[in-house]
């Protein structure tokens, strides 16, 4: 019952927006309505749609913040977030619907442990709620190889929820589809990776927070329901060359030192036989996507290497998921065990 007396205003819920007015007529309603008085925030990223204009019309007590041009996800969010103050951010994708009660069970917990950064709620499937959905699922950790999965979705399996997930817990990263974060925290690692653009730039983030001694948790007693691909669809090749690409600079940037070449080096060859297969499954364009994301995985080596922090942990769990899901059949998380 405590939660119920927070100052909700101290919450900041900011969409970035990019030409995505149909996304927002069609989840900002929720948002409005299951959000108490938290602030409601619309980064614009230069969109040429009428999305301004739809929020001026019919939700002038959200508050719009302009950016210069399209700056993506990771520098969208940042350049956006510097004019906001408030003490909780929640990154919030446009294509979320949020649910009754989703805010106290995350603030509880802020106010429960003032070393935990960030949170991620529970994400479903918004096309079918009984399954989890892709990013974030029941909350996100990485192998020994670096590869991400959650808690509910390995690779590109997904669970059924059957409330296995319903629990608090800590987790290695949490989803940006929608990330309460600690403004002080956020910017104490200097927000987002501007150069990542999109993909990868929340496990970026919150394998940084670890390394610094912060915590991520997931509670399963918020729940939101996400479309997914609603900006890069999972075909689309510039997203297979961000996701590579990204992967790699994240890698270089957070692994401690013991691991750092070995495990980019096994790395690089799990990427040489994902392009193979990509060539065969979807395309040439994915294979040339990876070898680009290579090429610039090398020209940025020597300036991401001077990035990393003395001291780094070895974070990250000893299971070799590539292994266990294609070997084994190992398609749920509570079997990999």
């Amino acid at each position: 019952m405590e939660i119920l007396t927070y100052d909700y205003s101290k919450l900041a819920i900011v969409i970035l927006n990019w030409n995505g007015k149909k996304w927002l007529e069609k989840f900002l309603p929720s948002v409005v309505s299951f959000s108490q008085n938290a602030n409601i925030y619309v980064i614009d990223n230069a969109s040429t749609d009428d999305s301004i204009l739809f929020l001026n019309e019919k939700f002038s007590q959200v508050k719009i913040i302009h950016n210069k041009e399209n700056y993506g996800f990771a520098k969208g969010y940042n350049e956006g977030l510097r004019n906001i103050k408030e003490e909780f951010y929640c990154l919030l994708n446009s294509d979320v619907e949020v649910s009754h009660n989703w805010l106290q069970p995350i603030l509880a917990l802020f106010e429960k442990d003032e070393n935990i950064a960030a949170i991620q709620p529970k994400i479903l499937s918004y096309n079918d709620k009984s399954k989890f959905e892709f990013a974030g699922a029941g909350g996100g950790f990485i192998d020994n190889f670096g590869f991400p999965y959650c808690r509910g979705r390995i690779f590109f399996s997904l669970e059924k929820d059957f409330g296995q997930y319903n629990d608090t817990t800590e987790i290695f990263w949490a989803s940006g589809a929608c990330l309460f974060i600690r403004e002080k925290d956020f910017w104490a690692e200097k927000g987002f990776d501007d150069y990542f653009f999109a993909h990868m730039e929340e496990i970026d983030l919150c394998w940084r927070l670890k390394n610094s001694g912060k915590k991520i948790y997931y509670s399963g007693m918020s729940t939101v329901y996400h479309i997914g691909g609603g900006t890069l669809n999972v075909n689309n090749p510039r997203k297979t060359f961000l996701n590579f690409r990204n992967n790699l600079l994240m890698l270089l940037k957070n692994l401690p030192n013991h691991k750092l070449f070995y495990v980019i080096s096994i790395r690089l060859i799990f990427d040489g036989i994902a392009a193979f297969k990509f060539l065969f499954s979807n395309g040439f364009g994915h294979l040339w996507a990876v070898f680009t994301a290579h090429l610039n995985f090398y020209w940025k080596f020597i300036p991401y290497l001077r990035k990393r922090k003395s001291g780094i942990t070895n974070y990250f769990d000893k299971e070799n998921i590539v292994w266990k899901y294609f070997v084994y059949d190992k398609k749920i998380y509570d079997d990999l065990d």
